[in-house]
């Protein structure tokens, strides 16, 4: 299981958001790229970077530092916020980001998940996130009817490489991973899943790893890294003890 350190860029600046309110926010660095140097230097094999301001737009609004960070260190970042045609999704694929996270898009637009699949397969990932089962979108800010599993299972067959999946509830509130709901979606899909939300502790991390009846591809860990509450490099080294 891969560890996954978050950046979220809001205004420029590196922050973290409670349960995805954007009047909830607590700002960590003033240059992303600071930080994504020192997860770097920590031994992050892949950053997971989401455009704030652009999932709120609906198109980038932090593109300049993304591309900075991408220009800058020697390991993928996969990128979410505000991509919703195949403009941007080349526009960052060509630029240095390893792979694109496609949310609203994917509820609202079913062809450009197909056509980005196969015109850059295994560079997409979808981004589903949840509140109470039910799928969010445009920055978390407006909740639908569209059931997780039945969104996902929808993509099987579109050489998506992983899906994002973030119980929105527990996001930056420390509360753990939503163990449940997110092995239910493993199980359910052939495409890999990646957790996220609600990481607070290493038990998070050994809760994952002793999932025995499916795989969890990795995790995204925001907050608790920035707060110290867990170190990237213990994470890591606890993600690696099981194969």
């Amino acid at each position: 299981m891969i560890i996954i350190p978050a950046i979220d860029i809001k205004d420029g600046k590196c922050v973290r958001l409670a349960q995805g309110d954007f009047d909830r926010v607590t700002i960590y660095a003033d240059n992303p790229l600071d930080i994504a140097l020192t997860w770097v230097q920590q031994g992050a094999e892949l950053i997971h970077i989401v455009d704030l301001d652009g999932s709120v737009a609906g198109l980038p609004r932090n593109a300049n530092i993304i591309l900075e960070i991408a220009k800058k260190i020697n390991i993928p970042i996969q990128v979410g916020g505000g991509i919703r045609d195949m403009e941007t999704i080349e526009f960052y694929l060509s630029n240095g980001v390893s792979h694109v996270i496609l949310g609203t898009a994917a509820l609202q637009d079913e062809k450009i998940i197909q056509d980005a699949g196969k015109t850059f397969p295994g560079k997409i990932i979808l981004g589903i996130d949840a509140l109470e089962g039910k799928v969010a979108i445009r920055g978390w800010t407006q909740k639908t009817e569209q059931n997780v599993v039945d969104l996902a299972r929808r993509y099987e067959n579109n050489s998506i490489k992983a899906i994002v999946y973030t119980d929105i509830k527990r996001d930056g509130m420390g509360t753990g991973v939503n163990i449940e709901a997110t092995k239910e979606l493993a199980k359910a899909v052939s495409i890999p899943v990646i957790a996220s939300g609600g990481v607070a502790t290493i038990a998070d991390i050994e809760k994952l790893l002793a999932i025995d009846d499916c795989e969890i591809y990795g995790v995204i860990i925001g907050r608790a890294l920035y707060t110290g509450a867990i170190s990237l490099e213990e994470a890591i080294k606890e993600s690696r003890k099981v194969s």
